[in-house]
């Protein structure tokens, strides 16, 4: 559970001044936060805010706080959307190709401002946003198409090595691995030695997180998608990338299942004890220890950068994160921003890095030193992490893109096609979509 604002606890520096949600069941869909009244309750205006369940627990408290606190008497409606990305993408592009929808604030992927702006769906933030330069400045290129800012960042994301630094040390290991080649070399001797079922777990399905997952691989073997405005993918680099990939459930460092995992699956397997290694999210941080959940503690755990194909290379790890749009279809686009300035303020974007473990997009946060003190990850992140993110191929065709990728990806970690097949089928077909869209 999270602490509450007035508790003596790491929250208790929250002073709000205005603004939250309540929770509500909408097309037969649950929402959460507080109230449990259709509508919000009260007599005040309302917004719809639409976004994924939330598993830390944060949002809801930061909704309830809004609605509770604010004096104009508006309130937000939480909508409750597929925590899948793809499906949650495919629902939004549903209700605004056909011009109708009752969201006013979306929770957005990073990946979507691009094409949302292009077929405006979203609305330029540009005159409203004042303070750009107080946000980390990959999460705000992130929200940029064509010269304007269609965003605002809320927490950014970046693919991290979690790894159990106790294990590790009683098999006479001092860091954890830099190469992909220690990886597998670690995980056979303290699966041995600790009894521990898997050494590796990781998002292989066929969705937008295998995508990021098949693209670290890539990119940390020199390899990459987009040069420019050229497809680059069909190269030795981009072949090897995947070949490791495959490697790690034919050497048996990972489980089969991996090719169905996705975040769930695979931080379910670490935190309860599974398994030696995870790539996953900065949010599974928070989850250890957790009560019946959990049976691995904070302290047992260390966490790092990606490894790479080989000494010498840059580790690189997928740019994710989560932000807020007002869309266009919105006839209350003041209130929607009224609200988008409350949840990315500095001091919910702390309450969500303490008890979400959530990597804030505002710079100062990565000094403040509760965080700092509470959440190894910031610091991690500041130093390593963030510099080393990399987005997803920048592309108002990205989604296209995406599916492609994730067939390919999928297919060569399940060994029904070659490295060397998938991607020079991910040439030819990310040159036909370019060359379909007119640019990339």
């Amino acid at each position: 559970m999270l602490r509450r604002a007035r508790r003596v606890s790491r929250r208790e520096f929250l002073k709000v001044s205005g603004i939250s949600l309540a929770g509500a069941t909408l097309l037969g869909v649950s929402g959460c936060g507080g109230g449990g009244e259709e509508g919000g309750g009260g007599d005040g205006e309302e917004i719809v805010f639409s976004w994924i369940s939330d598993d830390t627990g944060v949002l809801p408290e930061l909704i309830d706080e809004f609605n509770e606190e604010n004096e104009s008497g508006l309130r937000v409606r939480f909508r409750e959307m597929p925590s899948d990305t793809g499906q949650h993408f495919d629902q939004l592009r549903t209700e605004f190709q056909a011009g109708q929808s009752e969201i006013d604030v979306i929770g957005g992927d990073v990946i979507w401002p691009s094409q949302f702006a292009r077929s405006e769906w979203i609305v330029d933030l540009s005159d409203r946003f004042g303070d750009q330069e107080e946000f980390l400045e990959g999460p705000m290129q992130a929200m940029r198409y064509e010269g304007k800012v269609y965003g605002v960042p809320w927490y950014t994301d970046s693919g991290l090595l979690y790894y159990r630094q106790d294990l590790l040390e009683e098999a006479g290991f001092s860091e954890p691995p830099d190469t992909w080649e220690e990886l597998q070399e670690m995980a056979r001797k303290v699966t041995q030695d600790a009894g521990i079922q898997q050494g590796f777990v990781f998002q292989g399905g066929e969705y937008e997180g295998g995508v990021v997952n098949g693209l670290e691989y890539i990119w940390n073997a020199g390899g990459n998608v987009l040069e420019g405005d050229r497809i680059v993918i069909d190269s030795p680099e981009s072949v090897q990338g995947l070949r490791t990939e495959r490697a790690m459930i034919e050497t048996g460092t990972a489980p089969e299942a991996v090719i169905s995992y996705k975040e769930d699956e695979s931080h379910a397997a670490f935190i309860r004890g599974d398994s030696v290694f995870l790539r996953n999210w900065p949010y599974v941080y928070s989850l250890l220890g957790s009560e019946g959940e959990s049976n691995v503690e904070p302290e047992q755990v260390g966490v790092a950068p990606l490894p790479v194909e080989a000494e010498g290379n840059q580790s690189y790890s997928g740019l994710g994160g989560w932000n807020f749009f007002i869309s266009a279809l919105s006839e209350k686009q003041d209130q929607a921003w009224e609200f988008i300035q409350f949840i990315t303020a500095p001091e919910q974007q702390k309450t969500n890095a303490l008890d979400g473990s959530r990597l804030p997009t505002r710079t100062s946060l990565y000094e403040d030193q509760e965080i700092l003190d509470s959440v190894p990850i910031a610091r991690l992140g500041k130093e390593t992490i963030i510099e080393n993110t990399r987005p997803r191929p920048v592309s108002p065709y990205y989604s296209d893109m995406s599916l492609t990728m994730a067939e390919q990806f999928a297919a060569s970690l399940r060994g029904s096609v070659s490295p060397e097949e998938a991607v020079s089928n991910l040439q030819r077909e990310l040159e036909n979509i370019a060359e379909r869209g007119g640019e990339i």
